[in-house]
């Protein structure tokens, strides 16, 4: 015969502030499991929205990132005879060489911070719609002007429209704030290529170069194009999601390495109150075993029993988590990007993977928890049970 779950759950009145102590523990512990899951899944959303599918980042094979790699305007003009790169009405290649540099500006909060300065041609603007100006102006081509992402007037100091910011030994006047859908362009400042590179003596070349394909499944073919050009061998070209995406590996394994660690720490104790609640549970029901075992019910429906209940008291507990965490989607942080080495603000984002992951987590530790008081109760001899009463 089973036990039916009803007898499981009438159970929790009889211990309700041991209970709730138990829950609150997997709760935090799922929350914080769930928090970091949702930081690194945060950060690479971030980057992986600042790529389009149609386009097409080339880099020095040997960078890190854009700010380490440099492409001469002579390799720079190899890449614009290569077929497959979209144009414009006007048969304009919509190609943009972009200069990449990292600046200190003083945060609103207190101290210094890293921003990302990018150097782009107009055509950037083509191959990123997801940028738009929402305050002031454009910058004018030619001009020391720049225009700053909605993160960077957010966070930083001195970074409105109409003030001006000193780098490159020069004085940049800001005239206009642009929105990127999302995207890591909000952690960064646009301003005229050439002039940027006047500023920092970087006339030989770009950081990176990013075109539009003709045709969205033109990448192989440009590809096999380009690796047959034996003066572009020490590049390499990506899809510009795949580029982005990369750039958040080394920092996202770092977060999720981490932030498990913390939290399988704080998951001992959360078990081990568990396993409390669930010997509690058992000393205090013993007359109650002994009289199922002498109607008839078998010493592993006695298992079940207690093990369903330490896993609904996890379960509980890990949607009580969930539910916390879910609450951090509303909030954006900021931190330093390993790759590039400057700021990146983000949003927490939950997924279904992470709601998986959390919830198996809880029951993990409502199985390890209850499985040695179940295991007890299970092996409880029939009289001497009885006569505890």
């Amino acid at each position: 015969m089973k036990i039916p779950l009803k007898y499981t759950l009438r159970n929790f009145k009889s211990r309700r502030l041991t209970t709730a102590i138990t829950v609150l523990g997997i709760a935090l512990v799922v929350f914080v499991f769930a928090a970091v899951l949702m930081m690194a899944h945060g950060i690479q959303k971030t980057l992986v929205a600042t790529g389009s599918q149609d386009n097409v980042i080339i880099a020095r094979k040997s960078a890190n990132g854009e700010i380490s790699s440099i492409i001469v305007r002579s390799d720079y003009n190899t890449i614009l005879t290569l077929p497959h790169i979209a144009k414009s009405s006007e048969g304009k290649p919509l190609i943009s060489g972009e200069t990449v540099v990292i600046i200190n500006l003083p945060k609103r909060s207190g101290g210094l911070s890293n921003v990302c300065v990018r150097g782009v041609a107009l055509e950037a603007f083509t191959l990123r719609p997801q940028v738009k100006i929402i305050e002031g102006r454009m910058f004018t081509a030619g001009a020391r002007e720049i225009i700053v992402g909605s993160s960077i007037a957010k966070n930083f100091e001195g970074a409105g429209i109409g003030k001006t910011v000193e780098f490159g030994g020069n004085t940049w006047t800001i005239v206009g704030r642009f929105d990127g859908g999302g995207s890591a362009f909000d952690s960064e400042m646009w301003g005229d290529n050439d002039q940027l590179q006047d500023a920092f003596n970087r006339r030989g070349g770009y950081s990176t170069v990013t075109f539009k394909l003709d045709q969205p499944d033109a990448f192989n073919a440009f590809k096999a194009a380009f690796d047959r050009e034996p003066r572009l061998q020490q590049f390499e070209p990506k899809p510009e999601q795949t580029f982005f995406a990369e750039q958040s590996e080394n920092m996202t394994l770092f977060i999720r390495i981490l932030g498990i660690f913390i939290t399988i720490v704080f998951s001992f104790g959360s078990t081990i109150g568990a396993m409390i609640t669930m010997y509690a549970a058992v000393a205090n029901r013993t007359v109650e075993v002994g009289t199922l075992r002498a109607l008839g019910f078998r010493r592993r429906s006695i298992l079940s029993a207690f093990l369903s209940e330490s896993l609904v008291i996890a379960f509980i507990g890990g949607v009580f988590g969930l539910l916390l965490a879910s609450v951090l989607q509303f909030f954006s942080i900021s931190m330093l990007n390993f790759q590039s080495f400057s700021e990146l603000e983000f949003s927490f984002a939950l997924s279904p993977s992470i709601i998986g992951w959390s919830m198996f987590f809880s029951l993990t530790m409502g199985l390890l928890g209850g499985f040695l008081p179940a295991v007890r109760a299970a092996r409880l001899n029939i009289v001497n049970a009885l006569r505890s009463a």
